[in-house]
């Protein structure tokens, strides 16, 4: 047994390769590919020139006025994009998380035979391509849509809401986006919850409240956690929910993005910069989770 378990051992690294070749190819080349342009000079007529430059960072943090001649002071347009990005983030995974924690309970404690339908029916709609969700969702929140339609029918009101263009519909359009993402991780959590637990809080004569801050909560905070990471994430980049359903004043750090590697007048060392930019932030938000995660671990 002992020899067999040293010739498994001496196999791990070989077949472990075929991984790692795919997690370089398509992980890590691409984001040092993105770093090395983010430090490249744009052509006047589109593309890069290889010689290094720092003005696509100088560009995001600051600005020279119009002709550059100006002395230099804080660009303020992209880290107001930025920030919108980081609060419709935050607002969406509130949301996902206040609409997906019941909506996971709910389905956990139905009978095994119906969960699956249950979970069925919440990733069925995302067997369709995000673009043609966004794009549907725009037609029925539009002014002569659905939504307005059946709104002034029932007398709530008498002009159609202005919905599109708005912060909200991008809300919208990112919290229907990625309710999932918070939903099944969660679900999982509360699926391998011992309800023991709450039956011996009720008997200990603990409100329900108290049973679900003080137990509930912290025995499934990992599926939250993993929840609140795949719904803010994604949302932090994305782009077609801000540019189907928002306009000028809803602009966002994906979109921002998207639009210096769009034919040959775009900035891809800007966007690759930008890129850079977000994805620092993103990971140091995730070094210092897992940080106090690892102190909380332990204790």
């Amino acid at each position: 047994m002992g020899a067999r378990d040293t010739s498994w051992r001496g196999l791990v690294r070989p077949l472990l390769l075929p991984s790692w070749l795919m997690i370089g190819a398509f992980a890590a080349l691409p984001v040092l590919l993105m770093l090395v342009y983010s430090f490249l000079t744009k052509e006047f007529r589109g593309g890069v020139s290889w010689s290094f430059s720092l003005a696509a960072y100088d560009q995001f943090f600051v600005t020279r006025g119009l002709f550059g001649d100006e002395p230099p002071s804080l660009e303020w347009t992209y880290i107001t994009i930025f920030a919108r990005s980081v609060w419709q983030a935050v607002v969406c995974t509130l949301l996902c998380l206040i609409i997906g924690f019941p909506t996971a309970w709910f389905i956990a404690t139905r009978a095994p035979a119906s969960r699956s339908i249950w979970l069925f029916l919440i990733t069925i709609p995302y067997w369709v391509n995000l673009l043609i969700r966004t794009v549907s969702l725009k037609f029925v929140i539009r002014d002569t849509g659905p939504l307005n339609e059946a709104l002034r029918a029932i007398g709530l009101i008498d002009n159609p809401l202005p919905l599109v263009n708005t912060n909200l519909a991008v809300q919208l359009g990112l919290f229907y986006s990625y309710l999932p993402f918070m939903v099944l991780p969660i679900y999982a959590a509360v699926e391998r919850y011992n309800f023991a637990l709450s039956e011996a809080a009720a008997d200990l004569y603990a409100s329900r409240w108290t049973t679900l801050r003080e137990i509930v909560l912290p025995v499934v905070k990992p599926g939250i956690i993993a929840g609140c990471l795949l719904v803010f994430i994604p949302a932090l980049g994305a782009f077609l929910a801000p540019d189907l359903l928002g306009g000028a004043k809803t602009f966002m750090i994906g979109s921002l993005i998207d639009e210096q590697f769009k034919g040959s007048q775009g900035n891809w060392p800007f966007g690759a910069a930008v890129s850079v930019i977000l994805m620092t932030l993103v990971l140091i938000a995730l070094i210092f989770y897992a940080r106090a995660a690892g102190r909380e671990g332990a204790r």
